[in-house]
């Protein structure tokens, strides 16, 4: 029987036959393109279709229909996931007409449209294509790059790529193109050569025919070539040859393959990137050429590309190289055509290149070498070629600039030139297959002769280029690789389709369902074509398919063109042909192991090519195998198995094993027929070409074997061995033995077979696959089954060893005794015993087992990646159970030897080899190494569970070990490796772009319903309610604080009626109540601002909500309407201006800055009405303070500053600066710079910029220079700080704002920088400033230009004196910022308080409170929490004769003036306070809160003494003020109940002095307070100190409209210093937020040693700089540190995605809001089990 298994080639059945049809065709019918439409807007619809002729439209749609379907084309390709996991279906891209549809979908998938395209013109070609984005062109090294998958869209004159993200690009081509590849690196075209390019005249330079484009916004670059030495020494020169076409591209390998149609060969070259030195030699063709004039023309080769005629030069070699024709070669272009600026951009603008020879054709920058072909009209642009436009070429030189070559080919392969070679012989499909033992072959059609040629390569053993090996040809008439399983389906010319693997024939393939093409035998009738449904039918016809030889087996219907060459000898008359058969006419469409077959009649089926094995037993052993064996031998080893196993009606999965045996056994030489075990195996009536044929059929009546094999059977044995059968005394059957015996004698290998040579090699290789099977617990069933197959070798073998050691394994299963089969002693000498063969059996638990009782032991062997188990366990326990770190590390390991073909050293040089005990490193790192080793080899929890659980103890040890002590920056795999999802889950959230993480919709859960009730949007209701119910649980400060700043609801107007008042005076009383209580309702926003900072993502498609500002108030019992607008009462006009503006800015604020916005919604958001315009400012300002205002484009930027409106321009230039910071932006520079009269040249147009505007551009100049130290704008802002007024009353209203902000800006710009102002000290910037704070003679600076022609002003006199009140706030802060931190003596002695009595006397008592904050910040480290500290700014004088407030008598003395003192007083102790604020903003330091709680109270006390008026309510007003600021700044975030109080107190303070400016900052500080509800917190960065002096300069505007001293705009820069610090731990099982221990170390510092402090979280973190380490405490969590000594970017990015920590509770344990006190554990229930219901605990396996 096994000859009979030799000789047969057999039939491989294909599955899965089903009919294909491209599914972008039905879809195409159905989608609405442009034709339908217009026909449908023309005529009714029951018109549209009528049959009479009526509709000529009809018609023509019907032709283009027609037309259309003749140019379908489609392509397959394997499925690809957008997250790279594997995928099983196909892709088509079909194309028809104007539509490209993109579809994806499998057998179970459901197929669906993925994307349909139409385009303006026919597509002729469509592709994908991935694009490299390149971060840095110059870098070699592409593997980092990012990949931009597109789809690429060829129509005649342009090309469309669409990025599966979204992106659209259209790039014009300069030339028509004949045909698109994508390549890796970008895209290549092929130029089509047009006839009649070719103009009379001497021959000139040729153009290049391949272009390149490496992205879609890059140039179209041409090609270059380096050929080999076929034509001489290697040189580089544009590919210029018609003659060459490209017939295949393949990516991986990058190769070309083309075909010279002039001298009919293929060549085949390595596509790469262009080296530097091959650019110059290309570029540099101008040393080659001859006269002068010469070397212009050839200076680039963009001369060559402009030239639009091309010499036809007959050259043999198909490459020119342009340096040869130099010496004829003249420019034939205008001078017009190369007027283009040298610098070119990067995209393909329309400005590229306008030249009118072009006329219409001006495309892009491509334009250099722009082809005539475009023109289709015979005039063609032929420029006149008379000789004065060709005597002179040297104009060119200065102008072009040569298109710098992207990719190379290198020459490899060319086909060996025969003597018969048909004109046309170019292929028309190329592929690359690769063989079953991994040879790869590049294979070619060619159809005209019907051969495929198939060329093998292989790569060097430097990995740097191909090396093409021998040609083979097949026969065939189609072909196509099947990747999967490394075969190809080869078409023959008689119909056959046939599998080859390489070129080696595996066998026919058999289809179910069509005819297979033989010839029916009978001379009687002929038989009707039914299909041949399955073999196992009684048929005769499967009997003569065994046994028919292959000449035979011809096609039913031949194909017209092949008859002539059919010998008519084989028709006999008797045969007759299937006339009405169909037939395979050829195939397409490869993926995977999915091929399309075309057939005759023109249908298409899809069918599938089995695999070589489906069971996973299997499949190793052929694996092992293949490893072990000679290449040729091992191709054909498998062929055999493949063609046994892929029979038609092929074994199922269980017989699969018992078919492989058999199969491998008779290659062995084995008869498995006599022999024992493998005699009875049950192939479930499977026909195979293995078993005898009588099997096929069994008869009804049974026979005496079946009695037999019922005996024989384990089954039997088991029975017999009962203890029953002895109580029964049945007595054992007497089987009749004798049979068994006979054979068992004469049994013997048959040595000629194809793997007798190679059995211990290959029983070796099995007996490594079964130790490694071991380590699998799921494989039990594949061990034993392998055994038997082991057990048989290795007694033929004569292994006792082997035979002893699996019957330790499996007593049971292993007989002692049994058969044998002899293998002559002659025989044995052929056997190749390799080197890597061991008398002792390799077993990988006796090695374990020896590494744990520490002896030696020999490298244990392994075969590469079939074993990976065995060498991941073995290298595992020799990190861990021995200490060496180096066992991971390098790829050869002494625990190991790795199993080849190759000659290895000795046995005895091997046993020397053992190794001993390392002990060097702390068993914690051990297990950190470990552990991150296997994740990075792919080992995951699922592998651990399968690994037998002794082996695994060492790794659960060193698991268990990391688990209790994680790194926070392990990746996400280590995590879930050692079962710590709360970490891997924030690591998989820290690798998620911002915005994309689910943290946001965790945190941001839907508001409680209660809040829906009310009847309008407060702006508050996006307020995470879940967090903030967890820090603030006691009680409901959050809704009071929402009462507080709500303005969208009516106020409460309590007036009560006195009888003397009339009706009219009354109302006109409550309306002037309700006048004072709008001055706090307008001053609420700003206030609601810091309250909702950032708690929004809006919704792309709605415009935000902004509440609306109301201003109307209900009066109590009737509730009755207040409005201001009834003309009883003056209202200021504008009032309401600001306010709306602080409204926009509040609702802008809510957005955060993760959230998904673009330029289109920010246009979209704008108002209808003119009355909201203010809003829409207000926004704009705030997208740019959390950094969206940059999508806006500037288009839009320019059109919002046209219209001319002074509050937008205001939100805009603030926003676009502060989105800018500290960039020194052009753009935005020069934007700023046209509001600011200073920044412009003196000779420039005036223009009439609002004086607000002014100010806001130059704050926005401070802030895009943030700290640069940038001279010239230092200058400017220096001189602007002390701008006098002019004539005609410019600057002279408000001038202290302008100064102001100059003086805040300049300290911006110099932030921090103290004296080391580099390149200023001509400037004295210090002095200059100190003069503008005391005064004296102005001096005039060489840099302004533009005040020498002003006259002085006509109303103001200030004569050549500085105005102090005017320059001195904007000094003093300068001077503060630009020395702040640096604790300078000498300049904060400049800023101490006067201390006598003449000199108070010349200061402005609030200019006190400026100076003493800036001496304060400068002297930075020496500001103390305490009230002492506070009171030492005070002069002497001041502190002795100061009036203690609540004496009712004043001293009376005359030299002294009270009033000043105690005003002084009071100003330097809140300058003193703010300073507090600011050294401890965010830090919610005890000791500064309790010295300020202090000093608010005081002033408190002060405002109701008796004697408050010598001080003045004013100024006492205004020092609670910033006092109450400088509160809510320390306890910035932490919503503290005692400042909530004093807020809520002031709140309802609304007469009196009470104006719009102290509201402002009361409500200010509660905003402060509850930053972000509670998320943000304040930063002392000097860029933040920057940002807060703006915001909080402690001078409050009277009214809303007031904006003399400050704009109110500035009023919002807070946003710039608050920082996201919250940290919330969020069960990563429930996914919700929780309380959780945190520890937290401080740095030690000059004050504190190095500290740790217990917090319950969610709670805000210090200051991230202040940290060393933050750890998660047990314990109820499992432990979690992260350690900020390394770098503070990974919890910086926790904080910034809402502060997400995930933590994990430990099993047993419950969490703080359920269990409090910890009373409920586990442990405690046991305890005290009264409610068995009620336990609630999690259990986790741990």
């Amino acid at each position: 029987m096994s000859n009979f298994y030799e000789e047969r080639a057999t039939m491989i059945a294909a599955g899965d036959l089903q009919e294909f049809v491209p599914f972008g065709r039905d879809h195409c019918k159905h989608h609405p393109n442009a034709l339908n439409l217009q026909l449908r807007q023309l005529q009714p619809a029951s018109e549209l279709w009528s049959s009479d002729g009526a509709a000529g439209l009809v018609g023509s749609l019907q032709e283009v229909t027609i037309h259309e379907k003749q140019k379908e084309s489609w392509q397959l390709r394997k499925g690809v996931s957008e997250i790279g996991e594997e995928v099983d279906y196909d892709e088509e891209l079909y194309v028809a007409g104007n539509m490209v549809i993109w579809s994806k979908g499998s057998k179970s998938q459901a197929l669906a449209v993925y994307k349909a395209f139409t385009v303006d013109s026919p597509v002729q070609q469509a592709l994908w294509c991935d694009f490299i984005i390149s971060q840095d062109k110059s870098e070699k090294d592409y593997g980092s790059d990012e990949v931009e998958k597109c789809i690429c869209i060829l129509q005649s004159s342009c090309i469309n790529m669409h990025s599966i993200e979204g992106k659209d690009y259209i790039a014009s081509l300069p030339f028509q193109v004949a045909n698109v590849w994508p390549t890796k690196y970008g895209l290549l075209f092929e130029r089509s050569s047009s006839s009649h390019e070719v103009p009379p005249g001497p021959p000139r330079e040729p153009l290049p025919t391949m272009f390149s484009m490496l992205h879609p916004l890059d140039e179209i670059t041409p090609l270059v070539c380096k050929s080999g030495s076929l034509f001489g020494s290697s040189r580089v020169q544009y590919v210029v040859d018609h003659a060459m076409k490209i017939v295949f591209l393949n990516t991986d390998p990058s190769v070309v393959m083309t075909y010279d149609t002039v001298q009919g060969l293929h060549s085949v070259w390595a596509l790469r990137r262009v080296k530097t030195e091959e650019e110059n030699v290309v570029l540099k063709f101008s040393e080659q050429g001859g006269t002068p004039q010469n070397v212009a023309t050839s200076s680039s080769l963009t001369a060559h590309l402009r030239s639009l005629s091309r010499g036809d030069s007959p050259v043999a070699s198909p490459f020119q190289n342009y340096s040869s024709i130099h010496s004829q070669s003249r420019s034939a272009s205008s001078p017009s055509l190369h007027s283009r600026s040298p610098s070119i951009s990067n995209m393909a603008a329309l400005s590229r290149a306008h030249s009118p020879a072009l006329g219409v054709h001006s495309f892009s920058g491509v334009q250099r070498f722009n082809l005539s072909s475009h023109n289709q009209s015979p005039k063609r642009h032929s420029i006149s070629h008379s000789p004065n436009s060709n005597s002179n070429g040297s104009f060119l030189a200065p102008e072009t600039e040569p298109i710098v070559p992207e990719l190379c080919m290198d020459h490899l392969w060319t086909e060996t030139i025969t003597n018969i070679r048909e004109k046309n012989s170019q292929a028309s499909k190329v592929f690359i297959t690769s063989d079953l033992c991994g040879q790869k072959f590049l294979c070619f059609l060619v159809e005209s002769q019907l051969q495929l040629r198939c060329v093998k390569f292989q790569e060097s053993n430097d990995k740097t280029q191909l090396i093409f090996g021998s040609v083979t040809n097949i026969q065939a008439k189609d072909a196509a690789p099947v990747e999967k399983i490394d075969t190809m389906l080869v078409l023959e010319g008689s119909g056959n389709l046939v599998l080859y693997t390489g070129v080696v024939r595996v066998g026919k393939v058999f289809i179910p369902g069509l005819p297979a093409p033989s010839l029916t035998m009978s001379n009687t009738m002929p038989r009707p074509s039914t299909p041949l449904d399955s073999v196992s039918t009684p048929n005769p016809l499967s009997k003569l398919l065994g046994s028919l030889d292959e000449a035979v087996l011809l096609s039913p219907v031949p194909e017209l063109r092949d008859s002539s060459k059919l010998h008519d000898s084989l028709y006999n008359e008797d045969c007759t042909f299937q006339q009405l058969g169909t037939y395979i006419h050829s195939i397409r469409d490869p993926v995977h192991n999915r091929v399309t077959l075309e057939l005759s009649n023109g249908s298409m089926v899809r069918i599938t090519i089995p695999e070589i094995a489906t069971s996973e037993l299997v499949q190793t052993c052929l694996q092992a195998i293949k490893f072990i064996l000679p290449k040729e031998v091992a191709v054909q080893m498998l062929v055999k198995w493949y063609s046994v196993h892929s029979a038609p009606g092929g074994p199922s999965y269980h017989s699969e094993w018992n078919l492989f045996v058999t199969c491998l056994m008779n290659m062995m030489g084995y008869n498995t027929d006599r022999l024992a075990w493998t005699r009875n195996f049950d192939f479930e009536g499977s026909l195979s070409p293995v078993i005898a044929p009588k099997k096929a059929r069994p008869s009804e009546t049974g026979s005496d074997d079946d009695w037999e094999y019922l005996l024989n059977s384990d089954y039997h044995q088991n029975v017999e061995s009962h203890l029953l059968n002895r109580s029964l005394c049945l007595s054992p059957l007497e089987v009749s033995q004798m049979k068994d015996e006979d054979l068992s004698q004469n049994l013997s290998l048959d040595s000629s077979t194809l793997l007798f040579t190679h059995i211990p090699a290959i029983f070796f290789v099995l007996h490594l696959v079964y130790e490694e099977l071991k380590l699998n617990t799921l494989m039990g069933e594949g061990i034993r089954s392998l055994v038997e197959l082991l057990v048989q070798l290795a007694r033929d073998l004569k292994l006792e060893a082997y035979v002893d050691h699996y019957y330790r394994d499996y007593p049971a299963l292993v007989r002692t005794t049994g058969q044998v089969c002899t293998i002559d002693q002659g025989q044995t000498g052929f056997m190749h015993h390799p080197s890597f063969f061991t008398s002792e059996p390799p077993s990988i638990y006796q090695w374990v087992s020896s590494c744990l009782k520490g002896e030696g032991m020999p490298p244990y062997p392994y075969l590469p990646v079939i074993c990976e188990r065995s060498r991941l366990v073995v290298l595992s326990i020799a990190l861990y159970i021995l200490g060496d770190e180096s066992s991971v590390s390098d790829e050869s390991s002494q625990y190991l030897s790795r199993i080849s073909i190759a000659p290895q050293k000795s046995q005895a040089e091997q046993e020397e080899n053992r190794f001993s005990f390392r002990h060097s490193t702390s068993v914690s790192s051990l297990a950190e190494r470990l552990v991150v080793w296997m994740t990075n080899v792919g080992f995951a929890l699922r592998d651990l569970e399968t690994l037998p659980f002794g082996i695994a103890l060492p790794i659960r040890d060193a698991i268990y070990h990391c688990r209790e002590q994680p790194a926070s920056d392990w990746p996400e795999a280590v995590c879930l490796l050692i079962g710590r999802q709360d970490l891997s889950k924030q690591a998989c959230e820290g690798n998620l772009p911002k915005g994309k993480s689910s943290v946001t919709q965790v945190l941001s859960s839907d508001v409680p319903s209660g809040t829906e009730t009310e009847e309008e949007d407060d702006g508050m209701n996006d307020m995470n309610q879940e967090v903030m119910s967890l820090i603030w649980s006691e009680d409901l400060r959050v809704q009071d604080v929402r009462r507080l700043l709500q303005s969208a609801h009516p106020v409460r107007v309590n007036v009560v009626q006195y009888p003397e008042l009339s009706d009219h005076e009354f109302i006109e009383e409550k309306e002037n109540r309700l006048l004072q209580l709008c001055q706090r309702t307008m001053a609420l926003p700003v206030g609601r601002g810091m309250f909702t900072l950032f708690s929004y993502h809006p919704v792309p498609t709605e415009p935000l909500p902004i509440p609306k500002l109301n201003l109307t108030g209900r009066a109590p019992p009737r509730n009755t309407t207040v409005d201001l607008n009834s003309g009883n009462i003056d209202v200021p006009p504008n009032m309401t201006s600001w306010a709306s503006f602080h409204n926009g800015v509040a609702a802008g604020l809510k957005i955060a800055p993760a959230s998904q916005i673009d330029s289109a919604w920010i246009v979209y958001n704008k108002p209808k009405h003119a009355e909201l315009a203010n809003e829409y400012a207000g926004f704009l300002m705030a997208l740019g303070l959390n950094g969206h205002l940059t999508k806006l484009a500037t288009l839009n930027i320019h059109d919002y500053l046209t219209k001319g409106h002074e509050m937008t321009s205001i939100g805009l230039l603030l926003g676009v600066s502060a989105a800018k910071l500290g960039t020194m932006d052009m753009s935005i520079t020069r934007l700023l710079s046209i509001h600011i009269p200073a920044l412009l040249p003196p000779t420039s147009t005036e223009l009439d910029v609002p004086h607000n505007v002014q100010v806001a551009a130059v704050v926005g100049i401070g802030l895009v220079y943030q700290g640069t130290a940038h001279r010239h704008t230092a200058e400017v802002l220096l001189a602007e700080i002390g701008r006098p007024p002019g004539p005609e009353m410019e600057y002279c209203t408000d001038r202290e704002s302008y100064s102001l902000a100059a003086g805040l800006a300049l300290g911006m710009v110099c932030l921090g920088h103290g004296s080391n102002l580099i390149g200023m000290s001509d400037l004295n910037v210090p002095e200059q400033l100190y003069q503008y704070m005391v005064g004296g003679h102005r001096r005039f600076q060489a840099g302004m230009h533009r005040e020498k022609h002003k006259s002085p002003s006509y109303q103001i006199k200030e004569g050549d004196t500085i105005n102090v009140d005017v320059t001195c706030p904007g000094a003093t802060l300068a001077l503060a910022m630009i020395y702040l931190k640096t604790n300078n003596r000498s300049i904060a002695d400049w800023l101490r308080a006067p201390d006598t009595m003449y000199l108070l006397d010349f200061v402005k008592p609030e200019f006190l409170l400026l100076r003493t904050l800036a001496r304060c910040l400068i002297l930075w480290d020496d500001i103390l929490p305490n009230s002492k500290w506070v009171d030492s700014n005070v002069p002497q004088i001041i502190r002795e004769n100061s009036i203690s407030l609540s004496e009712i008598e004043l001293p009376c003395s005359e030299d002294l003036n009270l009033e000043t003192l105690s005003q002084a007083h009071v100003y330097i102790i809140a300058g003193a306070c703010l300073s507090l604020g600011f050294r401890f903003a965010g830090s919610e330091n005890l000791s500064a809160f309790n010295c300020l709680h202090k000093f608010a109270k005081d002033f408190m006390t002060y405002l109701s003494a008796p004697n408050a008026s010598v001080t003045g309510p004013y100024n006492l007003e205004t020092c609670l003020s910033v006092v109450l600021l400088s509160l809510a700044m320390v306890m910035a975030g932490s919503g503290n109940l005692k400042v909530l109080q004093l807020c809520r107190f002031l709140h309802m303070k609304t007469g009196g002095e009470m104006n719009y400016g102290f509201h402002l900052a009361h409500h200010m500080a509660l905003g402060l307070l509850f930053l972000g509800g509670g998320r943000y917190s304040l930063s002392t960065s000097n860029s933040s100190i920057a940002a807060l002096l703006c915001a909080l300069y402690p001078h409050f505007p009277a009214h809303s409209t007031d904006n003399r001293y400050h704009l109110q705009a500035l009023r919002h820069l807070y946003v710039l210093a608050a920082e996201p610090r919250l940290l919330v731990p969020v069960d990563v099982d429930t996914n919700t937020p929780c309380y959780a221990l945190l520890e937290v170390t401080y740095k030690g510092t000059q004050w504190y040693e190095q500290t740790k402090e217990e917090l319950m979280a969610p709670t805000l973190l210090p200051e991230l700089h202040l940290l060393k380490q933050i750890k998660v405490k047990g314990p109820r969590y499992w432990e979690l540190l992260i350690d900020l000594s390394k770098g503070t970017q990974h919890l910086k990015s926790i904080l910034s995605k809402d502060g997400v920590l995930y933590v994990k509770l430990r099993a047993g344990q419950l969490s703080y809001k359920e269990d409090p006190m910890g009373w409920q554990s586990l442990l405690a229930q046991t305890v005290a089990n009264r409610n068995s219901e009620a336990r609630a605990f999690k259990v986790v396996i741990a």
